[in-house]
């Protein structure tokens, strides 16, 4: 069953908002009534409405400080307006009031026809966004699905070459086996920030297994993954290093971190860890710069189209950014051609239970 779309008519007058919500009633369509910008900020916390109808002229709390308020709220941000009133006076309130929010004003006496086209755009824009919510829904679901069946063969695929390697003693098949299984380990990486994207997206968001831990010793092996011979990577640390993290988590944090230092920059790598009384930071600097198009969105998923690496399909910094936020920590970069790129993250010592509401800090770049 489609569920109906919702308008909200807020007017002080009982007369105007019978009026307003026999104009706009329709199949499909439910209208939702206030007298005041009290009820109609309870309204919008707890319905998705389309637009909303603000009488400009009531008491105690005017139609542009009611709209002012729905700016500041996350659910309401983005809810068009529409504000109702008889006159403006002067005229440059006109202006106060789309600074405020206002997408049109209506002026009263309402043209019933008017009011009903500027209602059905927006009915049929909301309906239009709910199909691409859905769209993208089924999608993300399908290509999570689709993650999780094929990790069962690609595990039976690298035992395979595993056990090939260390049976044949013919150096083709040998070198063959292993390149199979370089392969499948790079499509396993590929999957698991598919599945991992597909449950951000789709709002079940990581799941971490956070415990006691040192990051220290992450770290050390991360970096002698990636680097053996020590000679790439620079490692130093400072102060205490241990949290309530998850370790697989930061771990894959690391790792991608440092393969794109490696991949992208010149000159070696710097990672650096540095403990503080409430927070740890970690710091990976590479001296090459990222372009300056690419910076603002360098944590978008598939941010690198066409262009992006053979090696994955663009999700590496995505899944930084959610690992990071899911330990209520904050990630940003900044990058120059004279000062290279600059990967800095700050974790508090305790990720708070699934359960605790956290709001993480946006992590953008910054210049």
């Amino acid at each position: 069953m489609v569920s109906p779309v919702k308008f909200l008519v807020v007017d002080d007058r009982a007369d105007n908002v019978m009026s307003l919500e026999a104009l706009l009633q329709r199949d499909g369509v439910e209208v939702l009534t206030a007298r005041s910008a009290v009820e109609a900020l309870e309204l919008v916390l707890v319905h998705d409405i389309a637009l909303a109808f603000l009488d400009v002229n009531m008491p105690e709390m005017d139609g542009f400080e009611l709209a002012e308020l729905m700016r500041g709220k996350e659910r309401s941000r983005t809810i068009p307006i529409i504000f109702v009133t008889a006159a403006i006076q002067p005229e440059r309130r006109i202006f106060e009031g789309y600074d405020a929010g206002a997408v049109d004003f209506l002026f009263k006496p309402i043209d019933p026809r008017i009011l009903q086209h500027k209602a059905n755009v927006f009915f049929e824009l909301y309906r239009q966004r709910q199909q691409i919510e859905e769209t993208l829904r089924v999608a993300e679901t399908l290509m999570a699905a689709v993650g999780h069946d094929l990790r069962n063969p690609l595990t039976s695929m690298l035992m395979a070459s595993t056990l090939i390697a260390s049976k044949s003693q013919d150096p083709t098949i040998v070198s063959l086996a292993q390149r199979i299984k370089a392969s499948g380990q790079r499509m396993g990486g590929i999957i698991d920030d598919l599945f991992e994207m597909a449950g951000s997206r789709l709002g079940t968001g990581l799941d971490l297994s956070v415990f006691p831990m040192d990051l220290a010793t992450v770290a050390a092996r991360v970096t002698g993954e990636l680097d053996p011979t020590k000679e790439k990577i620079k490692f130093t640390i400072e102060g205490d290093l241990h949290g309530t993290w998850d370790p697989s988590r930061l771990g894959r944090t690391l790792s991608n971190l440092l393969s794109n230092a490696l991949t992208h920059g010149s000159g070696g790598v710097e990672l650096a860890i540095r403990g503080g009384d409430k927070d740890v930071v970690v710091v990976v600097h590479n001296k090459g710069a990222i372009p300056a198009e690419v910076l603002p969105n360098i944590f978008d998923p598939f941010r690198a189209g066409r262009e992006r690496s053979r090696r994955g399909l663009g999700l590496g910094l995505f899944i930084v950014r959610q690992i990071v936020l899911a330990h209520v920590g904050t990630i940003s970069v900044t990058s120059t051609a004279a000062d290279g790129t600059t990967f800095t993250i700050t974790l508090p010592r305790i990720t708070p239970a699934r359960d605790t509401p956290v709001t993480p800090a946006a992590s953008t770049p910054s210049a």
